[in-house]
C-alpha cells in the first residue's frame, strides 16, 4: 500500500482549532449513591432470609456499575438472603460463557471484587410464551428465588419506543442471552421497541424479579440518578426513566461538516461501536440523527472491546491499526444477532491516521478541497472536546453551547502518520 500512500501524501491537511462543548454536570457522588442505595433497598426490603438472590451484570461500560453491584450483594446478604451474580449480555463476548465471564472481569467485576459467585452458562429455560414468540431465560437466573435487574436506562442506536436500553431490555436480551437476543432483533429494528416491551414484559410476570435498579447517565458518562423500583413499578416508571436519561445525553452542536473522524471506536463506547445517535448513520435509515456527513473515518479500535468491531461498517475509510486489531468471531456473533450486515463490512483501509485523513479529503465531492469542513472526536462517548478545522470557526462562533479554546494549529502524526495531537487538551485529560 506504499504507493497509494505516497500518492496522498500531496493532499494538504488544514489547520485546526480545539472547541469546547457545553452539557450539564450534575451527578451523584459514590458516598451519595451508597446511601442512596442503602436506604431505599432497606425501605423497600425486596429480599428475605434464605432466599438465592440472582443480580444481572451486563457488558456496558456502565459509571459505578461495579460499586453499585457490589452494595447489592452487601445488602442481599445482611438481609439474610445468598446473593450470586449473573453473566446477563445476549451474545456479547463472542456468545460463550467464559467470553462473558472475561468481559465482567474486563470492567472490574471479578468474584474477588465483589465477594460472591459469578454463574456464567449460555443455557435458557423457557419460561413462557406471548403472542407466539417463546421468552427465554438465564437458566441460573430462573432456578433463582428472586432476581435483581440491574441496568443504565438510556437512548438505543437504532429504534425508537417507550422502553429502549433498560431494564426491560435486560430481561429480554440481557437476560435471554444469545436465543433472547437473537429473538428480539428477528423482526428487524422497526419491531424491537414492541419486541422488548412484549418479552420483556412477559419476563418480568413470569420470572422472580423482586427489584429494578436503573442507572441514568449525563453526557460525561457520570451517574446523575439511581433508581430502586419494586417489581409492579418497572414498566410504569422506565418510560420516564428513559425520557430523563435522554435530555442529559451527549449530543454535536455542530449540525453537518464534510468529514466526521472518531478516533476510536468500541462496544465499551456504544453498544453500535460508535453511537450512531452521534454520530449518525444510524443502521435503520428511517432514523435520522447525529451528524450528518460526506465522508466518516475511524482510527482506532479500543482494548476494552476485546476485538469487537461492531459498528466499522458506518466508516468510509479506516486505519490499518484498527483492521488489524478486529476478531472476527467477536465482531460477527453481534452480526448474526442484530441482522444488519451493512454496520459490520469492512471500510477502505489505508496504512495511518494521516492517510485516513487525506484519503477523505480527496474523495469528497462538491467540497472545498482546500477549506475542508472537518469535525474530530475521540469517541461517541465523550462530546465536550473537539476539533474542527479552521472552515467550521464561523459555525463555532454562533453556537450557544459551544467555546473557542485554542488558536488554530496543524495536526502532529509520528513517522507512522499515527495522530500524535490530543482531541482533549492536556489539562483536561
Amino acid at each position: 500500500m506504499q504507493e497509494l500512500t505516497k500518492f496522498l501524501s500531496g493532499v494538504p491537511l488544514p489547520d485546526f482549532v480545539r472547541v469546547r462543548q457545553r452539557f450539564s454536570r450534575e451527578e451523584l457522588s459514590p458516598e451519595q449513591i451508597e446511601e442512596k442505595l442503602i436506604r431505599e433497598f432497606q425501605a423497600l426490603r425486596p429480599v428475605s432470609p434464605g432466599q438465592r438472590i440472582c443480580i444481572t451484570c451486563g457488558s456496558r461500560g456502565i459509571a459505578n456499575m461495579p460499586l453499585v453491584t457490589r452494595l447489592l450483594v452487601e445488602q442481599v446478604r445482611a438481609a439474610g438472603a445468598e446473593p450470586f451474580l449473573v453473566t446477563a449480555m445476549g451474545s456479547h463476548g463472542g456468545a460463550s460463557a467464559e467470553g462473558q465471564l472475561q468481559m465482567l472481569r474486563s470492567l472490574g467485576i471479578s468474584e474477588e471484587s465483589m465477594g460472591c459467585p459469578i454463574l456464567s452458562s449460555m443455557e435458557t429455560v423457557k419460561l413462557t410464551e406471548i403472542e407466539g414468540l417463546p421468552v427465554y431465560m438465564d437458566r441460573f437466573a430462573e432456578e433463582a428465588d428472586g432476581i435483581i435487574v440491574l441496568n443504565r436506562v438510556k437512548m438505543h442506536t437504532s429504534f425508537r419506543g417507550d422502553y429502549e436500553s433498560g431494564l426491560l431490555k435486560m430481561l429480554s436480551v440481557g437476560l435471554g442471552k444469545q436465543r433472547g437476543a437473537d429473538l428480539v432483533h428477528a423482526g428487524g429494528e422497526d419491531d424491537m421497541a414492541r419486541r422488548i416491551r412484549l418479552i420483556g414484559g412477559a419476563a418480568l410476570h413470569a420470572a422472580p424479579v423482586v427489584l429494578g435498579v436503573a442507572l441514568l447517565e449525563n453526557a460525561f458518562e457520570k451517574t446523575f440518578a439511581l433508581e430502586l423500583l419494586p417489581p409492579d413499578q418497572i414498566e410504569a416508571q422506565e418510560p420516564a426513566l428513559l425520557k430523563r436519561a435522554k435530555e442529559r445525553m451527549a449530543q454535536i452542536y455542530f449540525p453537518d461538516c464534510d468529514i466526521l473522524v472518531v478516533h476510536s471506536i468500541g462496544k465499551n463506547y456504544s453498544g453500535a461501536g460508535a453511537d450512531p445517535n452521534i454520530v449518525g448513520r444510524c443502521a435503520n435509515p428511517k432514523l435520522k440523527s447525529g451528524v450528518r456527513c460526506k465522508r466518516m473515518a475511524f482510527f482506532d479500535l479500543s482494548d476494552e472491546s476485546h476485538g469487537n468491531a461492531t459498528g466499522i461498517g458506518r466508516a468510509d475509510i479506516v486505519s490499518r491499526r484498527l483492521y488489524e486489531k478486529m476478531e472476527f468471531n467477536e465482531t460477527y456473533y453481534n452480526f448474526i444477532t442484530c441482522n444488519t450486515p451493512d454496520t459490520f463490512k469492512i471500510p477502505v483501509v489505508l496504512d495511518s491516521d494521516r492517510t485516513v485523513l487525506q484519503g477523505c479529503i480527496q474523495t469528497c465531492v462538491g467540497i472545498d478541497r482546500d477549506r475542508p469542513r472537518i469535525l474530530m472526536m475521540d469517541n461517541s462517548l465523550e462530546t465536550e472536546y473537539l476539533l474542527i478545522s479552521e472552515a467550521m470557526l464561523p459555525e463555532a462562533e454562533k453556537l450557544e453551547n459551544v467555546e473557542i479554546v485554542s488558536n488554530a494549529f496543524p495536526l502532529v502524526f509520528d513517522a507512522e502518520g499515527t495522530l500524535l495531537t490530543p482531541i482533549k487538551p492536556v489539562l483536561a485529560i
